[in-house]
C-alpha cells in the first residue's frame, strides 16, 4: 500500500490529518485468467512445466513419452526431449506414460489336487511399448487390475490339476503359463510381459508343521535303519571273530593233541626199549595213572571248583583203565 505524507499532500505539518491509505491498483482481468488458465499462480510462478505451457515448450524425461492431444482428441506420441507445444492451436499434453519396467506382486489363495489350501505368490515384470503407447494409455484404466485378474484366473485353472509336491516342483511350469496367458492378453493394450515369476508357494501353517513332521519322522525312520544297520555289522563281526577265535582255538587244541600224541608215541617207544621186558599196554597203564593223578591235583588247586567225589582207591586206577580201553574197543567196533 501507498502512504502520503502530509507535506506531498501541500498541507503544514503542524495541522496535518492522520495519513491516508491508497489500495493498489488491481491487476487486468485478462492477466489473471491467463495465469489461472495455464499454471502461473499468484505472482506468475507455481512451476517449469506451467510456465513451458505458458511459452508452448514441452520437456519430456527420458524413459517416458507423452501423449499429444489437439483439442481433446489424440494427436501423437512425443519423445524424450523438447517438444514446441502452442497452445493457442489447441495443442496439450494429456498424460505421460513411463517405460520403464515395473513389477506387480501378486497373492492368489487356490487348492491342489490333494486338497490343500496354499497361497501363490507370482512376480510379473511388464513395461509398456512405445510403439503402442496409444493403446497403453487410453486402452486400460486400471493396469495392475487387469493383470492381477488374468493371474488369477491362470493359477486357480493350474495349481488344482497338481498335487502339493507337484506343484512345488513344477513352479516354472505354472510361471510360464502365467506369462504366455498374460503377453497374449496384455499385447492387446501396448503391454510387454517381460518376466514371471512364481516365488513362493505357502501353505497353511497347519499343513506347513504336519509336513514338518513328516520329514522329521521320515529322517528318523532313516537313522533308525542305519543305526540298525550299523549294529548288525556290529554283530556280523563280532561273530565272524568269534568263529575265528573258535577255529584258531580248534586248530590249537588239535596241534597240541598232536604233539601230545607224538609225545607220548615217543616215550612208549623209548620206554619199551630201555625198559626190556614191558608191554605196550603196561607202558600205557603207567600213563593213565600219571594223568589220573595230574587231574586230581587240578581239582584240589583249584579253589572255585564245585565239589567232585572221584572214587579213589588201588583198584580206582585199575578201573578207569578198563573203562577208557573198553570205550576205544566199542569205537573201533562200530566203525
Amino acid at each position: 500500500m501507498e502512504l502520503k505524507t502530509p507535506k506531498q499532500q501541500g498541507r503544514s505539518s503542524l495541522a496535518s490529518p492522520p495519513p491516508v491509505l491508497l489500495a493498489p491498483a488491481k491487476p487486468f482481468g485478462f492477466f489473471v485468467c491467463f495465469s489461472r488458465r495455464y499454471g502461473l499462480g499468484k505472482f506468475g510462478y507455481r512451476s517449469r512445466q506451467g510456465m513451458g505451457q505458458c511459452l508452448g515448450l514441452v520437456q519430456i524425461d527420458q524413459s517416458n513419452v507423452a501423449i499429444k492431444e489437439t483439442f481433446g482428441k489424440f494427436s501423437g506420441v512425443l519423445e524424450p526431449g523438447c517438444h514446441c507445444l502452442p497452445w493457442c492451436f489447441g495443442q496439450q499434453i494429456a498424460g505421460y506414460l513411463s517405460l520403464r519396467v515395473k513389477q506387480l506382486d501378486v497373492r492368489c489363495d487356490t487348492k491342489t489336487k490333494d486338497n490343500v489350501f496354499v497361497t501363490v505368490v507370482a512376480s510379473v515384470q511388464y513395461r509398456a511399448l512405445a510403439d503402442k503407447a496409444c493403446d497403453a494409455f487410453y486402452k486400460l484404466s486400471n493396469t495392475k487390475g487387469q493383470i492381477q485378474s488374468y493371474v488369477f484366473d491362470v493359477i486357480r485353472a493350474t495349481v488344482p490339476k497338481l498335487n502339493l509336491d507337484d506343484a512345488f516342483e513344477q513352479k516354472n511350469d505354472i510361471a510360464k503359463a502365467v506369462e504366455d496367458e498374460l503377453e497374449k492378453a496384455m499385447s492387446t493394450y501396448g503391454y510387454e510381459i517381460v518376466q514371471t515369476l512364481i516365488i513362493d508357494i505357502e501353505p497353511d501353517v497347519h499343513v506347513k508343521r504336519a509336513m514338518n513332521e513328516i520329514n522329521a519322522a521320515a529322517r528318523l525312520r532313516v537313522a533308525a535303519n542305519e543305526k540298525a544297520e550299523a549294529e548288525k555289522i556290529l554283530q556280523i563281526k563280532k561273530a565272524e571273530g568269534e568263529a575265528e577265535s573258535k577255529y584258531l582255538a580248534g586248530v590249537g587244541v588239535a596241534r597240541q593233541r598232536q604233539a601230545i600224541v607224538d609225545g607220548l608215541r615217543d616215550s612208549v617207544l623209548a620206554f619199551s626199549e630201555n625198559v626190556p621186558g614191558t608191554s605196550a599196554k603196561d607202558i600205557m597203564d603207567m600213563v593213565l595213572v600219571t594223568q589220573y593223578f595230574d587231574t586230581m591235583k587240578e581239582i584240589g588247586a583249584n579253589s572255585k571248583s564245585s565239589s567232585v567225589f572221584i572214587p579213589h582207591g588201588p583198584g580206582a586206577v585199575r578201573d578207569v583203565a578198563a573203562q577208557i580201553r573198553d570205550g576205544l574197543l566199542q569205537a573201533n567196533a562200530q566203525q
